[in-house]
């Protein structure tokens, strides 16, 4: 009776006192969640299910060693919480070279701003900028170099550069015999697979290869694509080395615990991104300019059709001249918008472009890219003409879905191929 009586006890106290050692646990990487609504993605950090690349240092260190290591890095580029180069550097690492995607290896250029080659401030370590005047390594860069690392958060869709700096990485290292190590990271997108596939006539800086908006993948993922596809310039096939990300499944929550980029600053902006960035083809303000960009839409002609309004401002590091700089701007508040819809239907949401376009004034400008003065052009972002075209002449969302087939559906499966998670 006596043991049972502290079989008892003990569970009781270890119901109170576990959401207290959980919040202890998160403190420790500056998060600290409620006891009550412990979320998927601390109880994984708690119980060490999901361990990215970077942080299964076990995997790769012995394999660095004697080697002179350049880096394809920015400010999500962390083991734990400390950037990847200052942790590897501090453990005898010798990096003899940075290379930095857009927004620059620590994250301080706005979007489209090109970059310059520099020298890292905490290290000393030369940064080769691969948003510059080149977005890719040259024999002279890679010349003193035995192994590249890419170690960057993506968010999953095709028109997010950092898919485009992977491919042209790998095709310097193929193309100068060098090998490339990735460390890999979970996709927050990366439970569904949806959008038109890119049209070959609209490739551009913001879509290289026939993938749909939302392409289901991780960086290694897709740079097996690269390879097995034959993607890379004159079909070249890079030697690849990949560290995988530790129990984890494309149907998981994930949480990134850095931005990936100055105007992707929350985990509601990263959901709504999908769906949200086709507007920066239209006349249409997503927000920028404002610190909740990527969650709101709106233009000053849609006053008295919407009560919600925003002000975009410029701000350094983020948006210096956003559309509708300084003027309120009328339209859609999504940051309480349930973004789990995503998961259970698997869709982006189209039903914003249409509302918004049946509802501007002067349809003419709605997808006037000279209008908008947004990051790319509406086809060039859709990755197809058809598109636009299907919104102007008031077709259904189902009809417009039925377009995309069969090819998304042939992407599908041939992506199968290149899972390394269920």
């Amino acid at each position: 009776m006596k043991s049972k009586i502290n079989l008892i006890t003990v569970l009781v106290i270890l119901t109170y006192i576990m959401p207290v050692n959980a919040q202890r646990i998160n403190s420790a990487s500056g998060i600290v969640p409620n006891p009550r609504s412990v979320n998927v993605n601390d109880l994984n950090r708690i119980k060490g299910k999901i361990k990215t690349g970077a942080d299964q240092t076990e995997q790769y260190l012995p394999y660095l060693q004697g080697k002179r290591i350049g880096m394809v890095v920015n400010p999500t580029s962390v083991i734990g919480t400390s950037a990847s180069v200052d942790i590897l550097k501090a453990r005898g690492v010798n990096i003899v070279k940075i290379f930095g995607p857009e927004h620059g290896f620590r994250g301080d250029a706005s979007a489209g701003i090109k970059v310059d080659d520099s020298f890292d401030a905490k290290t000393g370590l030369p940064v080769i900028s691969l948003y510059g005047k080149h977005n890719k390594p040259s024999k002279e860069d890679l010349a003193n170099v035995d192994l590249m690392i890419f170690d960057i958060q993506d968010v999953g869709v095709r028109f997010y550069t950092y898919i485009n700096t992977l491919q042209y990485v790998m095709e310097a290292c193929a193309e100068n015999n060098k090998e490339l190590l990735i460390l890999d990271r979970p996709n927050p997108n990366g439970f569904y697979v949806d959008g038109p596939i890119l049209d070959p006539k609209l490739k551009s800086g913001i879509g290289v290869n026939p993938i749909p908006i939302v392409h289901g993948l991780t960086i290694a993922e897709y740079a097996q694509m690269l390879n097995g596809e034959g993607w890379l310039a004159k079909g070249v096939k890079c030697r690849l080395k990949i560290i995988k990300v530790a129990n984890y499944t494309h149907g998981m929550n994930y949480e990134l615990p850095v931005k990936p980029s100055p105007n992707l600053n929350t985990q509601q902006a990263i959901m709504l991104y999908p769906s949200l960035c086709l507007f920066e083809g239209t006349i249409i303000s997503q927000g920028r300019g404002t610190y909740f960009p990527f969650t709101v839409l709106g233009n000053p002609d849609l006053k008295g059709k919407y009560t919600f309004y925003f002000t975009p401002k410029s701000i350094k590091g983020m948006s210096e001249t956003p559309l509708h700089q300084d003027k309120a701007s009328y339209g859609l508040d999504l940051r309480k918008y349930n973004t789990d819809k995503f998961k259970k239907t698997g869709k982006i949401n189209l039903s914003w472009l249409i509302e918004l376009y049946n509802a501007y004034p002067d349809k003419a400008k709605f997808f006037d890219f000279t209008q908008s003065n947004q990051m790319g052009n509406f086809d060039k972002l859709a990755g197809t003409s058809d598109l636009k075209n299907q919104i102007i002449k008031g077709k259904s969302e189902q009809e417009i879905r039925d377009s995309w087939e069969p090819a998304l559906s042939q992407y599908k499966i041939m992506r199968k191929k290149y899972l390394l998670y269920q």
